[in-house]
């Protein structure tokens, strides 16, 4: 496992361009991460759509992305995990039901720009701390393309927590136990919970964490779509029903909205980018005409 970085001391006149070249160095990760996918998806888009080239495929994607609010990733992977479309058809869903979005009563305010799913995913993660008393925690979502969890919001964790935990597969974890098991895991010690394998262990502990929470975000149908999870730096006490109520209620309230969004915000970016895919394939043939 890679060597935890040197803590940065508070005060220290490096401190904040030290902080920001993690950053930097965290994100160029995550893209490195996501290429492969984002690249099968401007394949598959420059073939259905006969784009002259990879370039005018990004292009749709990126415009699609800014215009509905979600990550290229995410628009990547719904592309790429989708049955195609009737190509000469004008909707990519014609028989689509769209269905209002469902009520969240763990939102204290409305966002500035409305419900964005970054928005709610940090609403999430907000609300799960303040119940279970924590400063650290993230919240992850089903990986369509590879399976297994990735995270998508967090706080108060390290860089290479972050990095280690990118991707979760279906074992070795907490996380992985309450999305298979799909009901809350709480680890009282994670020094001595058989759950973890020893690198996760290790990088778990290395972060600071000393127990966690892991509560599944369910949809109606009661399949897991996400994980928020709770970290603090102490053993951790059994939760009290009244938490554990509260906590469920959070994962199903979330769940649902997540596979509402996925539906909806996320099946109306793909109806947008196969309008703008058969709008570019026949502006080409009416210019070869």
């Amino acid at each position: 496992m890679t060597a935890a970085a040197p803590r940065v001391a508070d005060g220290d006149p490096e401190r904040d361009e030290v902080l920001r070249l993690r950053a930097e160095v965290r994100a160029l990760r995550a893209r490195v991460r996501a290429h492969p996918l984002i690249s099968q998806a401007q394949g598959m888009l420059q073939e259905r759509y006969a784009l002259p080239d990879a370039d005018s495929a990004f292009t749709l994607m990126r415009m699609t992305s800014q215009r509905f609010n979600i990550k290229m990733r995410t628009l990547a992977g719904a592309l790429v995990t989708t049955p195609r479309p009737d190509e000469q058809a004008a909707l990519w869903f014609p028989r689509r039901v769209r269905r209002p979005e469902p009520a969240l009563g763990f939102m204290e305010q409305e966002p500035p720009g409305g419900r964005s799913r970054g928005a709610v995913l940090g609403a999430v993660l907000t609300r799960t701390l303040t119940v279970v008393g924590a400063d650290m925690g993230n919240v992850q979502t089903v990986d369509r393309v590879n399976g297994g969890l990735r995270i998508e919001r967090h706080t108060g964790l390290t860089e290479e927590f972050l990095d280690f935990f990118a991707h979760v597969e279906e074992e070795g974890t907490s996380c992985a136990k309450a999305a298979r098991e799909v009901a809350q895991v709480t680890v009282r010690d994670v020094e001595e919970d058989p759950v973890f394998t020893e690198p996760a262990r290790e990088a778990i502990l290395a972060a600071g964490s000393r127990a966690c929470h892991s509560v599944p975000l369910t949809a109606s149908s009661g399949a897991c779509v996400g994980m928020v999870s709770a970290h603090v730096d102490r053993p951790l006490p059994e939760l009290r029903a009244v938490q554990l109520k509260t906590l469920d209620a959070l994962g199903a309230e979330a769940g649902r909205w997540l596979a509402w969004h996925e539906r909806t915000v996320v099946g109306d970016a793909l109806e947008y980018l196969h309008a703008l895919g058969r709008r570019e394939r026949g502006a080409a043939r009416r210019g070869r005409a």
